[in-house]
């Protein structure tokens, strides 16, 4: 202490002071003395190295590393407490206090109305486009053009897309006779209502491997027998509205590999094997029934490393011939799955199964592994809030506020408070979102500088915990230190839309046990 014995002014005296709540935060003791240089000057340096940028249609927001970059347990920063509060006293300090319920709202997402239209608008109230649509005869005849240019008579990729024109004018068209050896058509946008003209027309290509009809009338007027009448006809065809069909094979691997293109819609040399080279093959969300496939094989890909599965049923395939399946592809060291999926319902099983896998759904497998987390998915969907366009501020912001408040108690020698203190962070701490490998710790600090409660001031300490470089997304565990023994997968659905069926099934295995005891 000083000499008057009423202020902290020594880093030995600081140390001395606040030994257990540095200890309680984790904070690594080599990282003490810049945390005391920086409280001694109220040096808030964050705005330096960190950027806030909106996400998720700016319902969210994310915090973006902008310097160069930063080893871990290199620096530290101060955060501070924008809103501290007890419960009791909330709604109404956002009433009362001015400005309060204005920051929390724009700090949260919650100021703005939901499915505003942000679109400039001329002096009778219609958007603006900024530029007006082609007609479709002048896109056919710029096709034509683009394709000569490049040297190709023949045009094998052809893309009319929210072009607005109907069945009559694709009758009046003649695709197939302009371009009978088509082999991607996307029509997607338009206005085609008739199956049978529609059906009529695309089964006239015989070549083709891939048709996009997706947001027309003629979807919602047909029931399931038009993809089959095309099916059956374009016996080619692998990808009918961006799902696989069941004749997929390596023209609908390369595509999602990136191989086939409009500029490259196949491969020449007919007796080679195009995905020698695919590393990266991201399939989710296509439909797939079944994997078990000539194409989709370690002969085929062998270099295969990384593979995204998610979003496809499989339901034809039992887990142990998936698992068989990828096994055998030597390379494959990252896999995205649903968990619970198609591979089972346990992260630790698939790994388990699967032992060259080193990242699961973004996740490192050996900590998976020593944790025993059973839901892995570095995906999931935020619980973002709703309200009404009519709801007030306040309102919005105390159903908002359960995803960004934290919670501490004070104590002295002789009693603990037990009635919490809750605080938001300042706009740079709230952007950090969650993640199951988080590269940034943050811990609540109280700042003594008279060396007593009485004089406390609250901040939160942010630290690298992993190297950082410039671009990178600033994280931290919502749950550190919560693992599967205090059920950290279902204390995740507080913050996101987690699988249903997991719990669902463990819940039911529960109820199995307790009735069998029971009886």
């Amino acid at each position: 202490m000083s000499a008057t014995g009423t202020r902290i002014e020594t880093y030995e005296d600081f140390v001395k002071v606040h030994g257990l709540l540095l200890a309680s935060s984790g904070l690594p003791t080599s990282l003490y003395g810049r945390l005391f240089e920086k409280l001694s000057r109220e040096e808030f340096d964050g705005g330096s190295h960190f950027q806030v940028e909106p996400c998720e249609e700016r319902r969210q927001r994310r915090l973006v590393f902008t310097s160069q970059s930063m080893p871990m347990e290199s620096d530290i920063f101060l955060v501070d407490h924008a809103w501290s509060f007890r419960l009791s006293d909330a709604y109404q300090q956002l009433q009362e206090v001015p400005g309060l319920a204005e920051r929390m709202a724009s700090l949260m997402c919650v100021d703005v109305d939901l499915g505003t239209d942000t679109d400039e608008t001329d002096e009778d109230g219609d958007s603006q486009e900024s530029n007006s649509k082609l007609n479709v005869m002048d896109v056919v005849k710029n096709e034509i053009r683009d394709a000569r240019e490049k040297g190709n008579e023949v045009i094998r990729w052809l893309e009319l897309e929210e072009l607005d024109f109907d069945d009559d004018m694709l009758l009046s068209l003649d695709l197939s006779s302009k371009y009978p050896e088509l082999v991607a058509l996307s029509l997607l946008g338009n206005k085609l209502e008739n199956v049978e003209t529609v059906v009529q027309e695309i089964t006239k290509f015989k070549s083709l491997k891939a048709l996009w009809l997706n947001n027309n009338p003629v979807l919602e007027n047909c029931d399931d027998h038009m993809p089959y009448m095309i099916l059956e006809e374009c016996t080619r065809l692998e990808i009918y509205n961006s799902c696989f069909t069941s004749n997929f094979g390596e023209w609908a691997l390369g595509f999602c590999a990136g191989l086939y293109d409009k500029d490259n819609p196949s491969f020449i040399c007919e007796n080679e094997h195009p995905l020698q080279s695919v590393t990266t093959l991201d399939i989710s969300n296509r439909c797939i029934h079944s994997l078990i496939n000539k194409a989709f094989s370690p002969v085929e890909i062998p270099c295969l490393s990384h593979l995204n599965i998610r979003g496809n049923p499989l339901e034809q395939n039992s887990v142990s011939e998936l698992l068989h399946l990828l096994k055998g592809f030597p390379c494959l060291q990252s896999l995205e799955v649903d968990i619970p999926g198609p591979l089972g319902d346990s992260a630790v099983e698939i790994l388990e199964s699967l032992p060259n896998i080193s990242l699961l759904n973004g996740a490192n497998a050996s900590k998976v592994l020593q944790t025993g987390t059973h839901v892995v998915d570095s995906i999931l969907q935020p619980c973002l809030p709703g309200w009404a366009a009519e709801e007030p501020l306040v309102d919005r912001v105390i159903n908002a506020m359960w995803l960004y408040i934290m919670t501490y108690r004070l104590a002295e020698e002789e009693k603990l408070d037990e009635t919490s203190v809750w605080y938001v962070m300042d706009e740079l701490g709230s952007a950090l979102r969650h993640s199951d490998q988080p590269n940034f710790r943050v811990a609540p600090f109280l700042l003594m500088p008279e060396g007593k409660l009485e004089s406390a001031v609250s901040y939160s300490l942010l630290w690298p915990i992993q190297n950082v470089e410039h671009g990178d997304e600033c994280t931290r565990d919502f749950l550190f230190g919560i693992a599967e023994d205090k059920q950290r997968s279902a204390r995740l659905t507080a913050y996101f839309h987690t699988p249903q069926n997991y719990f669902i099934k463990v819940l039911n295995l529960l109820w199995a046990s307790y009735v069998e005891l029971n009886c």
